[in-house]
């Protein structure tokens, strides 16, 4: 497979590095409007330089992976669509879910396949507490808690664009309530405030929040955020169910102890997403790659990105009228 990827920067070049690294797999193009980013991506990745429109129109491309900004993101997909290639897009979709529908129409009338980057989805920890649940392990699920903390805040000029915390950082823990839980959440209720920084408070966001998820047959899910982790990137899932509980705990830079007088101390959790997902990375990749090859259809779907967007929104709506929004 011949791709293209659009958006060079810190996510483009974790997968353009991957399709580069395949063997079964070639980067051709690479585009980006900072040339510079462009250049350094293809130059490590044995590609070339292309514009936008190079990559759409080229025949020999089978499969676009677009990595650049959010508002670029449904205009791109459908480019793509129509030109009759494989799409890889990171999330969101977009921030409208009007939009988002729009979008999804395009893709189903061109009958191409469109695989959202949640990549949580691959990551073995995660993938493996949702195989136990389905295996029976720990009976009817009826409490998930799901942790995400990020080491430190993004720039607030990252904050204006990003839609916020709800639709940039929670929307990949909706989707993994979703994966987890095995049912649609029907009501949700969010808390936010901004105690990090109050300048992301002035933007209209919050960078502190726990949100509470209940689907029809009852099942709880609760969901904690926070753009600061002093002691790394925070990442755990824990399922409870009739049976017992299934947890998975975050990674460390060792699994080395030190035992003395002074207690047991451990290494610290790793510090951000580009290291402690670098496997899902490469597993999602793999799974793209498969869906296109045969003809699958590809897991997260444009529905499961969708889906994720309604739950973001839904929060956003709980957070400002203080209320739980039910659906």
């Amino acid at each position: 497979m011949r791709f293209g990827v659009i958006g060079a920067g810190r996510i483009g070049k974790i997968h353009g590095g991957n399709i580069a690294r395949r063997s079964d797999c070639a980067l051709a193009l690479v585009a980006d409007a900072d040339a510079n980013a462009a250049h350094a991506l293809a130059t490590s990745t044995g590609a070339k330089v292309g514009s936008v429109e190079e990559i759409i129109a080229a025949k020999d491309i089978d499969a676009v992976a677009i990595c650049s900004p959010t508002d670029t993101h449904a205009d791109l997909i459908e480019l793509a669509a129509k030109a009759g290639k494989a799409i890889f897009c990171e999330k969101p979709i977009d921030l409208s879910v009007e939009r988002v529908r729009a979008c999804l129409e395009v893709v189903r009338s061109s009958k191409v396949k469109l695989m959202i980057g949640f990549n949580r989805r691959f990551d073995p920890n995660f993938a493996s507490v949702r195989k136990r649940i389905q295996d029976g392990a720990i009976g009817q699920v009826e409490i998930v808690q799901i942790t995400s903390r990020d080491p430190s805040p993004p720039p607030i000029s990252y904050i204006e664009r990003s839609g916020g915390l709800f639709r940039d950082m929670m929307i990949h823990d909706f989707d993994m309530a979703r994966f987890i839980l095995g049912e649609e959440p029907v009501s949700v209720s969010a808390f936010g405030s901004s105690l990090v920084d109050p300048q992301i408070g002035k933007a209209g966001d919050v960078d502190t929040a726990v949100v509470i998820l209940q689907t029809k047959s009852g099942k709880v899910c609760e969901i904690s955020n926070s753009r600061r982790a002093t002691y790394g990137y925070d990442q755990r899932v824990e399922a409870h169910g009739s049976k017992g509980m299934l947890a998975a705990n975050n990674i460390r830079e060792t699994t080395v102890e030190h035992a003395g007088a002074h207690g047991i101390t451990t290494d610290k959790v790793l510090n951000f997403f580009l290291e402690r997902y670098e496997s899902a990375y490469r597993s999602e990749l793999d799974a793209f790659v498969n869906a296109a090859k045969t003809g699958a259809e590809p897991t997260p779907s444009g529905q499961d990105g969708l889906m994720a967007l309604v739950l973001a929104d839904a929060a956003y709506r709980s957070w400002k009228t203080g209320q739980t929004v039910s659906f």
